[in-house]
């Protein structure tokens, strides 16, 4: 998705100038006049995924809007925008979380670059609070993606089944990330931090499931060299999660229902039971009631584990979780990758969307890492998802043939500026291209000010923030009675007798 930038200055024109630099790169930008606005704008929910803050404003100053802002527990990555690069006031922003800063003026480049970086190490924290939590079994609720009608419902009930030992029978298409709900299941009960061992059944080779999941002794069977605690022993005081548990050959179904029932494994040769305090969640996406039909399952195993079912939904009835799933793959794989893309364009965005997803969040996932790889701009493009959209990416060469530069650079503040010079209602440089006279400038402005209010002098002068005895010597002096006249002056207003 676009990524939104938050301007928070009180000179109108340097706003324009930021706004002009970001948009040429794809970047959406909202505006705040001072530090309460900014403030305002994020309490009601407004977008902003980084914030450029000026130090010196009206009002609540640019670093009390700062420390308001971490206080409040915004997280976004804020640069700060000074016309004083003093190192005092480097080291006061930085210590109240700013993650940048730059002098004004500050080329485009400039911006740019800081922009990116901020976003990137952002992308880099984030990623590294995920694995922590991945590898130390702290996975929530909170951090599965997707705000959907089917998420929501999924979150409520594993966050109830987690407070509980209930075992909990996840059903759902491949690919829709049954692991990663029972992750959270396991992060949000009292045992996260405690092990959590998966094991996909139905990669297991049938002569080793039983030695795998209850573990055998030495000299068991030819090729048991040492002894081997199994995955049930692994687990001990955490979770154990049996991946498409559908693929299990009935025997070991057998031990699997023994083993819930008593709270204890039998090992390969074994003399004795083994106690084991494991939380099982299972998961799989096959119809087990119909396995149970054709005697490839066990009636009495299905009801032990199916105790508390969650259905996963696919990914293609939660299509308003997408720009939220692809905005984090693309943060994963930059890291991954070393890339720095920004997110996905509008027009892959609606896209994606529209797929159906066969192979759900995996088939996503994977399509976005190789957008990633192949991706040269700032945006993912419909023509990197070529299987999706059916669109090629244009050859190299056609855009040497053209004649067209591969990378056009961004614009100079001086190209800005003479650019917003030229569009003005009120010129600013003249025909070669330097500033006009200070009063020139002020004779265009009354006269513009004259015709857009009709010659009503006292919005006028209101307006322009002067005195009306001021305004009617100003435009004596400047010759525009004329101006004045065609417009039509106040009513009852006697010009000589307001400026007497």
């Amino acid at each position: 998705m676009t990524k939104t930038v938050l301007v928070v200055d009180d000179d109108p024109t340097q706003r324009r100038l930021f706004q002009a630099v970001l948009e040429r790169e794809g970047f959406a930008v909202a505006h705040a006049e001072d530090g309460d606005q900014a403030m305002n704008r994020l309490a009601a929910g407004g977008a902003a995924d980084i914030i450029l803050l000026d130090l010196v404003m009206p009002g609540l100053s640019g670093q009390d809007t700062l420390k308001e802002l971490r206080t409040r527990g915004h997280t976004q990555p804020v640069i700060v925008v000074t016309a004083k690069g003093g190192v005092e006031v480097v080291v006061a922003a930085m210590q109240a979380g700013a993650n940048d800063f730059f002098v004004k003026p500050a080329s485009p480049e400039r911006i740019l670059v800081s922009i990116r970086n901020a976003l990137s190490m952002g992308a880099l924290k984030g990623e590294v609070d995920r694995l922590k939590k991945h590898k130390t079994g702290r996975t929530t609720f909170d951090d599965l993606i997707g705000a959907s009608a089917p998420m929501q419902m999924v979150k409520r009930l594993g966050e109830r089944a987690a407070k509980s030992s209930i075992p909990i029978l996840i059903t759902g298409e491949s690919g829709v990330g049954k692991e990663v709900i029972a992750r959270a299941v396991h992060g949000s009960s009292e045992r996260a931090g405690k092990p959590f061992v998966a094991v996909n059944c139905g990669a297991i080779p049938e002569n080793l499931v039983e030695s795998i999941l209850f573990g055998h002794e030495k000299g068991s069977f030819t090729g048991a060299t040492d002894k081997h605690l199994g995955k049930f022993q692994e687990a001990n005081g955490g979770t154990l999660f049996l991946d498409e548990v559908g693929e299990l050959p009935l025997d070991i179904q057998v031990k699997l229902l023994r083993a819930l029932q008593e709270s204890e494994i039998d090992p390969v040769g074994a003399k004795r039971s083994v106690k084991v305090d494991v939380r099982i969640v299972s998961a799989t996406n096959r119809d087990l009631t119909q396995a149970i039909q054709e005697g490839r399952f066990r009636e009495d195993l299905f009801y032990r584990l199916n105790v508390f079912p969650i259905d996963a939904p696919a990914l293609r009835e939660r299509r308003e979780d997408i720009p939220a799933l692809v905005d984090a793959f693309v943060r994963r794989f930059n890291v991954e990758e070393g890339k720095t893309v920004v997110g996905a364009s509008p027009e892959t965005v609606a896209c994606l969307t529209g797929f159906d997803w066969p192979g759900n969040v995996r088939q996503l996932e994977n399509a976005v890492y190789r957008a990633i790889v192949l991706a040269d701009a700032p945006y993912l493009q419909p023509h990197d998802f070529p299987s999706i959209s059916g669109i090629a990416a244009p050859p190299p060469e056609l855009e040497a043939d053209r004649g067209k530069p591969a990378f056009t650079p961004p614009p100079t503040s001086s190209e800005l500026l003479a650019e917003m010079a030229r569009d003005a209602p009120v010129r600013i440089l003249d025909g070669r291209g330097h500033l006009r006279t200070l009063e020139e400038i002020e004779r265009d402005l009354i006269q513009l000010a004259i015709e857009i209010y009709a010659g009503h002098m006292s919005e006028v002068a209101r307006r322009l923030g002067i005195g009306r005895s001021t305004l009617y010597r100003k435009v004596r002096e400047q010759g525009l009675d004329d101006v004045l006249k065609s417009n039509g002056e106040d009513e009852g207003e006697d010009p000589a007798a307001a400026v007497a």
